[in-house]
């Protein structure tokens, strides 16, 4: 069982937890350790058939032994290369990531959880939209869009409307800054809006919100209110966050099925908006996302080394 992810993972670490306890062989990795913490060897004969080892500081596995892969959040190659001149730190991090990268991508006969490329692929917001409203869930009206001038076309025509980042902002030496859900009016738009692309929606009148982890075919899901009924529940106070048990609605159920099998996920965390009439709003999907913090997180855990076990010995 191979676990790609950084050292500082504690969702992985949950998961980890529950594989040992099952006696699992369990390796984990951060291809940004390339060097003496990280070897790897990797020979191909001239049928495409390959064989290698992969090293760590407490592990050394032939790469054909692996059965299965939890990918989580390994921190990004360019970490490792962060020390050197530009021109060679771009050109190091490329090779590990093409060369490291490819052999981790490739494992013959390995199950992901999920893999690399089906999470990069759902990672897009405008994807997971369009997936979203093709699949029959419901969607907030939204613009994508560096055009001052429909910008505020969209926000006099939907208004309120809400701005939202794409990805949010990546940490800095002073720190993680992030860049919540907000709402804007015509008035607030300038010609900043001209540098890059922004995503803005129009506004779900909502009482809660609902996170919904799918792990294979096991649904986990929360109601999450706030006392102060905020736009963003990320934005406060996590403590005082309310998690609540709820139903998922048939329909909706099988939708988010619909939309991992769709990216060939096998894990999506979904975020709705859930308004008074009882209507579920698809924000979007993490298929990568923290699931850590929710109560039930020790099912999930359990869940998710079923999925792996059950790849692996099948």
């Amino acid at each position: 069982m191979l676990v790609i992810t950084s050292v500082e993972d504690v969702t992985a670490n949950l998961v980890i937890e529950v594989l040992n306890e099952r006696q699992a062989r369990v390796v984990r990795a951060d291809p940004a350790d390339i060097g003496a913490g990280l070897m790897f060897s990797a020979a191909i004969d001239d049928r495409g058939e390959w064989a290698g080892r992969l090293r760590t500081a407490s592990r050394d596995i032939a790469l054909a032994e692996v059965g299965a892969v939890y990918y989580r959040r390994p921190n990004p190659y360019s970490v490792r290369f962060a020390h050197l001149p530009a021109q060679q730190s771009t050109f190091a991090t490329a090779e590990a990531q093409h060369g490291l990268g490819g052999i981790l991508r490739t494992l013959h006969g390995a199950t992901y959880v999920s893999h690399p490329a089906a999470i990069n692929r759902a990672d897009y917001k405008v994807a997971q939209l369009r997936t979203a409203a093709r699949l029959g869930l419901s969607i907030p009206l939204s613009l994508i869009t560096n055009d001052l001038e429909q910008a505020r076309k969209f926000a006099a025509e939907h208004g309120p409307i809400i701005y939202k980042s794409f990805r949010g902002v990546p940490p800095s030496p002073e720190g993680r800054v992030a860049i919540w859900t907000q709402r804007v009016t015509s008035e607030d738009l300038d010609d900043s809006v001209s540098v890059t692309a922004h995503l803005f929606q129009q506004e779900v009148r909502k009482v809660a919100d609902a996170r919904v982890t799918v792990i294979g075919r096991r649904v986990f899901a929360s109601r999450i209110t706030t006392p102060d009924g905020a736009l963003d529940w990320r934005s406060g106070d996590w403590e005082q966050l309310t998690h609540d048990p709820i139903d998922v609605p048939e329909p909706i159920r099988n939708a988010l099925h619909a939309y991992l099998d769709h990216f060939g996920l096998m894990f999506g965390a979904f975020d709705f908006a859930l308004e008074a009439s009882g209507k579920w709003i698809f924000i979007e999907c993490n298929p990568n996302g923290q699931w850590g913090w929710l109560p039930d997180s020790g099912a999930m855990a359990h869940a998710l080394a079923d999925l792996l076990l059950e790849r692996w010995w099948s």
